[in-house]
């Protein structure tokens, strides 16, 4: 899988960001914000266009509507993820929170639901670029495997082994895994989780995280409303179980 390159606050001159939306006015007003933050941003107004871009351009973030004609924004998010680990902000004009949960189910690492501020959207897309992302870092790579009971968490590999088979989790759902595995005796609350995996700058619902969570458990237990890995624990956040 092709990896976003990490920006951080000095090379962001050089981030590239695609927004798919059939709503030009909106799409023009979107990436005019990005573009006044410093990206070299293009737009798309469908879902095929939108996949083809991605592909050629290679860029740093995606803007995506759930609601695009022809291929919908979760096929264009799913497809995306076969060969690239940009991040992707997932836009949706209805409040159902199914929609939210397929739309992260797919690989999407946020969401924002319309109308929303432009300005908001571009606060969240620095705070995930002031992220490291993609490959392991030195600290990651020094450390072993851990495991709990039938699962291995590789964090140097960035791999989930439930038994002998390798389950595939989305970059974010890793992340979080991540800071779970490696804090293992403590609970986390959700805003420990999401300055850890998206950032201390990220602003939004918080309950973001129970998504990711619950899309986890569907991977790794066997039944997921009686968890054995990921444990919450109420009023406060959740932590890691033996398995």
């Amino acid at each position: 899988m092709r990896r976003c390159d990490n920006a951080t606050m000095n090379d962001r001159m050089a981030a590239r960001a695609l927004v798919i939306d059939d709503e030009r006015a909106l799409a023009s007003i979107v990436a005019s914000y990005l573009r006044q933050a410093q990206f070299e941003t293009t737009e798309s107004h469908e879902g095929v266009e939108g996949l083809r871009l991605a592909r050629e351009l290679d860029p740093a973030v995606v803007v995506l509507d759930l609601g695009l004609p022809g291929m919908d924004g979760v096929e264009v998010c799913r497809q995306i993820r076969t060969f690239s680990d940009c991040y992707i902000i997932m836009l949706t004009a209805r409040v159902d929170e199914m929609d939210k949960v397929i739309g992260l189910s797919v690989g999407a690492d946020d969401y924002l639901t319309k109308p929303f501020s432009p300005r908001e959207l571009v606060a969240r897309v620095q705070a995930m670029l002031r992220r490291p992302r993609g490959g392991a870092s030195a600290l990651s790579v020094a450390n072993p495997t851990r495991r709990f009971g039938d699962l291995r968490i590789d964090p140097g590999g960035r791999e989930v082994w439930l038994g002998d088979e390798m389950v595939a989790v989305t970059r974010t759902e890793f992340d979080i895994l991540d800071a779970l595995s490696a804090n293992p005796n403590l609970v986390l609350s959700r805003r420990q989780i999401l300055d850890d995996v998206w950032g201390p700058g990220w602003i939004g619902d918080e309950h973001v995280v129970d998504v990711h969570v619950a899309n986890l458990r569907k991977k790794l237990e066997a039944i997921p409303s009686e968890p054995r890995y990921i444990l919450t624990v109420r009023g406060v956040g959740y932590r890691m179980g033996q398995g």
